[in-house]
């Protein structure tokens, strides 16, 4: 990241002030030194034209942030060379938490930012969940938000992941633990605070896996989790019922 040399408000006002006009000889008599004091005073400096930025009240210059790639790619490297301290320059501390918690191993491409969220993915492993790999949300210089594909052991920590994701409206928590098109299909409407009321039910064996069901008035959401305890579970749809 490259920084500016920028003259700040005391240089400035140096370089106005060697602009002044200088006191003729003639008015250093006892009577016209207060005359040319005075004329000093007042007049108005010259302002400085060898400054390359605008300067703000403070006489500091707003630095431009980088690019969330470079920022994202920072707490990357500083992650896998476990490097707690270079990760903490550049990413908040729950974001520094989360990605030195990853269960599964480093991602190994970078698959660029949508505007301040970037993501760095797995081509070489099968992960579950469809973040596939580490989202990396930046603000300023910082990585403030990380989201992990997460290895859950039971498919109602994956239902109760995905439901309490849905709540929040957060579709990159819910992409930790279910697919691309479970999520569509939960997010496809809000979750209403003020609508029907969702109680879990549990999870019971199916043909190709579990299903969770959440139980309301009138119906149930069913979400149908695939995998194991070893390789971990996630959503992979969602049906819904009607009484």
């Amino acid at each position: 990241m490259s920084r500016r040399l920028i003259l700040g408000g005391a240089a400035i006002a140096a370089s106005a002030t060697l602009l002044l006009p200088a006191v003729p000889a003639s008015a250093r008599t006892a009577g016209a030194g207060t005359a040319a004091s005075t004329t000093m005073s007042t007049a108005p400096a010259i302002p400085a034209t060898s400054a390359t930025a605008p300067v703000s009240a403070a006489g500091a210059v707003t630095a431009t942030a980088p690019a969330p790639s470079t920022v994202a790619k920072k707490l990357f490297r500083a992650w896998l060379r476990a490097d707690r301290g270079a990760a903490a320059r550049v990413a908040t501390p729950s974001a520094v938490r989360t990605i030195f918690s990853y269960r599964y191993r480093a991602p190994d491409e970078f698959a660029g930012c949508r505007g301040t969220a970037c993501r760095f993915v797995h081509t070489s492993v099968r992960v579950r969940g469809g973040l596939n790999g580490v989202l990396m949300v930046v603000s300023g210089s910082k990585v403030t938000g990380v989201y992990t594909s997460r290895l859950l052991t039971t498919p109602s920590a994956a239902a109760r992941h995905l439901f309490s994701a849905w709540r929040r409206g957060d579709r990159n928590a819910g992409l930790e633990v279910a697919t691309t098109a479970a999520v569509g299909r939960l997010f496809r409407t809000a979750y209403d605070p003020r609508g029907v009321r969702h109680i879990f039910q549990g999870c019971t064996p199916e043909p190709r896996g579990q299903a969770c069901a959440y139980y309301y008035e009138g119906g149930a959401m069913v979400m149908h989790a695939r995998g194991s305890a070893t390789t971990g579970y996630e959503i992979h749809s969602i049906g819904y019922l009607a009484d």
